[in-house]
């Protein structure tokens, strides 16, 4: 009876607080005096307006602001009138985490200063600056600058730090606290995986609907300088390639091919990653599914070489509901994860169901429980609700 009662006040009591969200910028808002749900629905879920107004250098064509740039009588300088900035503040409340079986109080969990829009025409930038992420300062992690439509091409080129897996699904601003399991996974001692690297990002976009990106990574993430002040420690850059395509209106299919090789020491561990992914959207729903397949040849960078290569293979399916399309103050989504390996430790599944509803277009509640069926904590539910917040 002690659990039960246990469970149910933790179901009415879990609470979470955030201000903003990474790409759902204010700011931007603020800029153009339109509502968040030109580019958000539900924010900070991008629409494909909002996807094209960041691939345009956060610029709304043929929408000048003639009082976002500081008139100094120089034609050659651009000098923001005011630096575009937003924060990003959360808390949790959860109960059972990693099979706990206790409430937490989690708050704050995350703690973000985000700026980003543009320098000068077809120049923008974009970062944020965690001062806290689980009680530790943890630096910068998306930061780049972007040149639109470079040389009068057609290509844009970032060049910085960002997501390998963002020209396939966006981590940043799904709408489950649920991850998108497979971009994370890392088998052995690697550091190649789909979340944070530094390098250089070339998209296209084609008349007929087809789309390409182009990635050239250090393949070490996004962590510290070695004693010599590089960031990459070894004589390789990796690569990857991801090419999508609409086959009708309502419906994209992509496929992407990852090879990379990593030295941090004496001993080599090549990598190769492809997999395939679709989006289908029929009113009122959308469906996103991935799937990635991947093959380390040492990990662990053992001076013996093992036999056999290690073999990795994952998937999420997510399926998102909203009864009104954009003017849907309340929404569903749900979330199936799967990672299969070699090492016993990184196989995972799990399925989550997630509500949510818009008090105002930037405030949020959300409900979410997630149930783990494989992994370090199987056969384990965790719950939890969330308020949200975006100025």
């Amino acid at each position: 009876m002690k659990h039960i009662l246990r469970t149910g006040f933790a179901v009415v009591l879990l609470a979470a607080v955030s201000l903003g969200s990474l790409q759902a910028m204010p700011a931007f808002a603020r800029k153009y005096s339109m509502s968040c749900k030109t580019c958000h629905a539900p924010f900070p879920k991008l629409k494909p307006y909002g996807e094209e107004f960041a691939a345009n250098g956060f610029v709304i064509k043929d929408k000048d602001t003639p009082r976002y740039f500081v008139d100094t009588g120089d034609s050659a300088l651009s000098l923001l009138r005011e630096l575009p900035i937003a924060l990003r503040l959360e808390g949790f409340l959860t109960w059972n985490n990693a099979d706990t079986r206790r409430i937490d109080l989690t708050s704050p969990y995350l703690l973000k200063f985000l700026s980003g829009g543009a320098i000068t025409k077809d120049i923008a930038y974009y970062f944020y600056f965690f001062f806290s992420e689980r009680g530790e300062i943890a630096g910068l992690e998306d930061a780049f600058v972007m040149f639109n439509d470079l040389f009068g091409s057609g290509l844009d080129l970032y060049a910085g730090q960002f997501q390998v897996s963002d020209p396939l699904f966006k981590r940043e601003v799904r709408l489950p606290f649920e991850d998108y399991q497979i971009y994370r996974t890392t088998p052995g001692d690697s550091r190649i995986n789909l979340t944070y690297d530094r390098g250089l990002m070339l998209t296209y976009g084609f008349p007929g609907g087809t789309d390409v990106t182009f990635e050239v990574l250090n393949g070490t993430g996004i962590g510290e300088a070695n004693v010599f002040r590089n960031f990459d420690d070894d004589g390789y850059k990796n690569v990857m390639l991801r090419v999508s395509q609409e086959v009708a209106p309502a419906f994209r299919l992509g496929a992407f091919g990852y090879s990379g090789k990593e030295r941090p020491e004496e001993v080599l561990n090549s990598v190769w990653m492809a997999g395939g992914d679709a989006t289908l959207s029929i009113k009122p729903f959308e469906l996103n599914v991935q799937y990635v397949e991947r093959r380390d040849s040492n990990p662990y960078f053992a001076l013996i070489l093992p036999t056999e290569k290690v073999m990795t293979r994952g998937a999420f399916a997510e399926l998102i509901y909203l009864p009104k399309g954009d003017d849907s103050r309340w929404y569903g989504a749900g979330l199936f994860n799967w990672v299969d390996s070699d090492l016993p430790d990184l196989r995972y599944t799990a399925a989550t169901a997630h509500v949510g509803y818009l008090l105002r277009r930037n405030i949020r509640m959300t409900a979410e429980a997630t149930c783990a069926f494989r992994g370090p904590y199987a056969k384990h539910l965790r719950l939890g609700t969330g308020l949200i917040f975006g100025f």
